[in-house]
């Protein structure tokens, strides 16, 4: 099975790379490409969210993930 990478680009978008369903809040699939990473909204500006159309350079988005250790519930 292919492996699913998930980058949080600093002051950018989430790219996706991989195959991957999205679905949106009723359960429909969203279409996406197959075989090309995908960009997904992170600063809520988009005009076509899910997916990034560079809306956060307007925005000011400001965001810098870095990986930490996750606490176990």
């Amino acid at each position: 099975m292919a492996e699913v990478t998930i980058t949080f680009r600093d002051n950018n978008n989430t790219k996706v790379e991989g195959p991957v369903t999205l679905l949106d809040g009723e359960g429909n699939r969203i279409e996406v490409p197959e075989g090309k990473a995908i960009f997904l909204c992170r600063c809520g500006q988009s005009k076509t969210k899910p997916f990034c159309d560079a809306s956060h350079r307007a925005a000011g988005f400001q965001s810098a993930v870095r990986a930490a250790e996750v606490n176990a519930r």
